[in-house]
């Protein structure tokens, strides 16, 4: 009689125990799917490099592969609005970008900034001119990080803030583009891949900082990517790529779901 009660004690308290779990649960399925979210920025986030394009979000090139796509599709947010676009600067996310946010937007994800230092000419001086070109223009986009970049990355996160006032931010950064040592044997010189590393870490550096002083989360992609850099072996960004030369120097497909998902997915 004693093993009876104690088994018919038992059951019930782990029944209890499992109704308690699946209500938890399905509180926490609900709250996930409750959440409003807006994807903001540039090409690293409208997912240039990763292909599976948009046809209708023509020259902002806006991808099924791209890290907001993919959080959307593994939590089901309650709305989602996706207005990163290719090429976009501050200016272009003030300008184009904030129509979705309002004050029921619950999560916002960002990356912006690498336009406005002159990523792209950066690159292309690196490729086509000297090392002493390269190494200079390098110097001239950090003085621009320096000098001119925090003040419109300031616009940037007040605007967001003043539309979307309870919103979680979350800035996310540029990955480095070469693991130095490694196995490339052409093309730019170590010394022009460790400036434009450093030029990496040095607009990131700002990027963070301007984030936290706005109350926004930065997260890092530099840790997903690393053993994935151009020169790894098993990298996930496009080197120069003359058949789509837009694509150069961005994220792969891979480098969306194993570099910016989890960093995104881990700042949420």
């Amino acid at each position: 009689m004693r093993l009876s009660r104690f088994a018919a004690v038992s059951s019930s308290l782990l029944l209890g125990a499992v109704l308690a779990l699946t209500g938890a649960g399905a509180a926490q399925a609900a709250e996930a799917a409750a959440v409003d979210y807006v994807a903001l920025g540039d090409s690293y986030s409208s997912g240039v490099g990763s292909g599976s394009y948009d046809s209708a979000s023509g020259d902002c090139k806006r991808s099924t592969k791209a890290y907001p796509v993919l959080w959307k599709n593994a939590n089901a947010p309650s709305s989602f609005a996706f207005t990163a676009c290719s090429g976009a600067r501050t200016g272009d996310v003030t300008a184009n970008q904030l129509g979705p946010l309002s004050s029921a937007t619950d999560l916002v994800s960002i990356t912006i900034g690498g336009n406005d230092a002159g990523f792209a000419d950066v690159m292309t001086t690196c490729v086509l001119q000297s090392e002493a070109t390269c190494i200079s223009r390098v110097n001239q986009a950090k003085g621009y990080v320096d000098t001119t970049l925090p003040g419109k990355l300031d616009s940037v996160y007040t605007a967001i803030r003043n539309k979307a006032p309870a919103a979680r931010v979350v800035v996310l950064g540029y990955p480095r583009f070469y693991q130095l040592g490694g196995s490339c044997v052409a093309g730019l010189s170590e010394n022009e891949r460790r400036a434009i590393n450093g030029a990496s870490d040095y607009l990131n550096a700002a990027v963070a900082k301007r984030a936290a002083d706005h109350g926004y989360t930065f997260s890092s992609v530099v840790p997903a990517f690393t053993g994935h850099e151009i020169c790894s072996g098993s990298a996930w960004l496009h080197s120069v790529n003359w058949l789509n030369i837009g694509e150069s120097y961005h994220p792969t497909a891979a480098g969306q779901s194993g570099g910016y998902l989890p960093s995104f997915r881990n700042a949420v």
